[in-house]
């Protein structure tokens, strides 16, 4: 499959970054704990530059536990300080406004030196689309302030989100780089929804993501869909398709309602906790 998405809206976020880097003091980066590095936009590091940087590990509660925390160190070894969260059950959370604090107490010390006193932390927050920014907002300031979505692009223009008297966040749109130069990066980001499915072909989607399941995770989808194994990753995207009875007309199996079925599991963390790449492999 080849990949390649880069909507008008992503070009004009990522110059609205440029344009609001100065205002800011810290860069939290939420990444996908699924696939930690392949959902991180390398743009990012280039924006970023002099600024304090927190990745979280969004979405830790889909990873397994054990990838989680050595991601954690691979990118505290990089010299980012990083977090594990799941924003959607606040998992993580409490500690999130400490590390901020603790992110930026040189800013913080270096102002009040100069007399500047009570001048809140002021932090960006970024992302490639559907890791769950507007979520991680949501649930930090305790009210809908951000707009949310499982669907990526939602958010589509900034936002200042004041969230007490030590820290405002600066939301925004999700973005992507123009292209992808390693295929599989576009194919993990496709696995976790982060481009959109109808701009895909479901069926030769769904055949690599069997084939990765059951190359690291065998036996889950013989177990979840009752079916037989096979090495053949179609005949088991049909049999998946007949076990939950994704049909059409004169009974013939519809893959691609089969495949989408598989898909939601996938992401809904249904088929259990997984990790879609490693640090030994970087």
């Amino acid at each position: 499959m080849h990949f390649q998405w880069y909507p008008g809206h992503m070009t004009k976020a990522k110059r609205m970054m440029q344009e609001n880097i100065k205002l800011i003091d810290l860069v939290i980066e939420l990444v996908d704990a699924r696939i930690p590095l392949s959902s991180r936009n390398p743009d990012i590091d280039e924006l970023g530059k002099n600024k304090a940087r927190l990745i979280l590990l969004n979405k830790a509660d889909l990873a397994e536990d054990k990838w989680n925390d050595a991601w954690i160190r691979y990118f505290e070894e990089k010299g980012f300080m990083a977090v594990k969260i799941n924003s959607k059950k606040g998992g993580g959370l409490k500690s999130v406004q400490n590390v901020v604090l603790e992110a930026c107490r040189e800013k913080t010390e270096r102002d009040r030196r100069r007399g500047i006193l009570n001048r809140p932390v002021r932090a960006m927050v970024v992302g490639i689309p559907n890791v769950g920014k507007s979520t991680f907002i949501n649930s930090l300031a305790g009210k809908a302030c951000a707009k949310t979505g499982n669907k990526p692009g939602v958010t589509k223009g900034k936002q200042w989100i004041r969230l007490n008297k030590q820290v405002e966040l600066l939301d925004t749109p999700g973005i992507l780089w123009p292209k992808f130069e390693d295929q599989t990066v576009g194919l993990r980001l496709a696995y976790i929804g982060s481009i959109k499915d109808e701009l895909l072909n479901t069926r030769e989607l769904a055949a690599e993501l069997i084939k990765f399941l059951c190359k690291y995770y065998p036996g889950v989808l013989e177990k979840k869909y009752q079916i037989g194994p096979s090495e053949d990753p179609y005949r088991m995207l049909e049999d998946i398709g007949r076990s939950r009875h994704c049909l059409v007309r004169g009974n013939e199996i519809d893959t691609d309602k089969a495949a989408l079925l598989m898909f939601e599991d996938f992401r809904g963390g249904r088929l259990g906790r997984m990790t879609l790449e490693y640090p030994e492999e970087m």
